[in-house]
């Protein structure tokens, strides 16, 4: 039984080094987008705290921006590895969830991305641990997140209802006044026409899970709710789900508010799906297997396409509406321009000249770059990916 467990785990180790592997490499291949420039250079959060601090000590790159969101990542599977440590009957189920864990597409975009889905769900597996280790709520945690990010807003009123049904008053009213001051602060965009947008909701809800796993997570979450013990982690994850479905009947969400609120459900999903496969006689689990089989055929795909993103340029006519354009061509496209000796630049893209401060191109004048089409210009840049050009820039020296 310990041989076993131990090549389960070795299993696992090995394959958790390939994806961080993956991970790596993609932290240098992408380029600064706008949005993390401005979190970078001009807004003031936990992001910008995170990012200033790591170029301080890693350098102005790449790497440095992105690191301190893998290692967010890193801990976070450590500590779903803890938190499930005695939660699955068989010790391959434990490590099975794990690699389905850290392969999730919307986790593995979060630990590239200077975004705060990926700390939140660190912050909340870690919270969860230690509700589970000492059966008592980290208040000093709680106030910690008011400050972390606005999404904790949706973790609060979770608590709020769970202490409901535990009839803890000390979490009912702490949850209740955490919950209006996170509104007070942040406050709740209920700007705009009403619109709907439900079905893209489900839509990237499809692809942070993957299809089949975000259709058996609707089963498992009303399964669990009717007939077992409703737990801490369903009241989180069932409450970030109701409302961010009941929020898209009137408006585009942020999915990065919720999400990280719903993932942490998997390991319910998993220990499910192997009760209903284990009920069943063998020659009634086929259709089980083959459920398998696709679902995790379905998942790898989608995982390749996060990680191995730039083959899809070849099948996509248009650019700009690869889901990855806007992490891309500007670190090439600064490389480029320190070769011609030009550290200054002006350009008609505001934003894009934001992008390119990060790599040491700075605001000028005696150089001109425009990304529309020039018939007098002193020479082009082509940005290329597998031989097919994502990005044009034309240069003119100004006089």
């Amino acid at each position: 039984m310990i041989i076993k467990t131990s090549v389960n785990k070795y299993i696992f180790i090995f394959f958790f080094f390939l994806v961080l592997c993956a991970l790596v490499y993609n932290l240098s291949t992408l380029s600064i987008s706008y949005k993390e420039a401005l979190n970078y250079f001009v807004n003031t959060s936990i992001l910008s705290i995170i990012t200033n601090t790591s170029t301080a000590i890693l350098g102005q790159n790449d790497f440095a921006l992105r690191f301190p969101f893998l290692l967010f990542y890193i801990l976070s599977v450590v500590l779903m590895y803890k938190i499930t440590e005695d939660f699955f009957k068989k010790d391959s189920d434990k490590y099975i969830n794990l690699a389905i864990f850290s392969i999730l597409p919307g986790l593995l975009s979060a630990s590239l991305l200077v975004n705060s889905a990926v700390i939140v769900t660190f912050f909340t597996l870690l919270y969860i641990y230690i509700y589970k280790k000492s059966s008592k709520h980290s208040y000093v945690l709680l106030y910690l997140f008011l400050f972390i990010d606005n999404s904790y807003a949706i973790f609060f009123l979770a608590l709020f209802f769970y202490s409901l049904k535990k009839k803890d008053n000390k979490l009912l009213l702490t949850s209740l006044f955490l919950f209006t001051v996170s509104m007070g602060i942040y406050g709740f965009d209920t700007q705009g026409k009403p619109q709907g947008f439900l079905i893209d909701t489900f839509a990237i809800y499809a692809s942070i899970f993957s299809p089949l796993l975000f259709i058996f997570f609707f089963y498992a979450i009303y399964r669990t709710g009717i007939k077992e013990n409703k737990t801490l982690t369903w009241y989180i994850a069932t409450t970030s789900l109701f409302f961010s479905l009941l929020l898209s009947f009137r408006q585009r969400i942020y999915i990065e508010d919720y999400a990280p609120f719903v993932v942490i459900f998997l390991p319910y999903m998993i220990r499910l799906f192997f009760y209903n496969l284990r009920i069943r006689l063998p020659q009634f689990r086929t259709r089980y297997y083959y459920l398998t089989i696709l679902t995790i055929f379905i998942l790898v795909v989608n995982v390749s396409l996060t990680l191995f993103y730039k083959p899809l340029y070849l099948f996509i006519e248009e650019p700009r509406k690869h889901f990855a354009y806007k992490y891309n061509y500007a670190k090439e496209l600064a490389t480029i321009l320190k070769d011609n000796s030009i550290n200054e630049i002006q350009t008609d893209d505001e934003r894009l000249q934001l992008r390119l401060k990060y790599y040491g191109i700075k605001n000028g004048s005696k150089y001109y770059l425009s990304t529309r089409n020039q018939f007098y210009y002193d020479f082009k840049i082509d940005i290329e990916y597998l031989n097919k050009s994502i990005f044009t820039a034309y240069i003119t020296k100004k006089q």
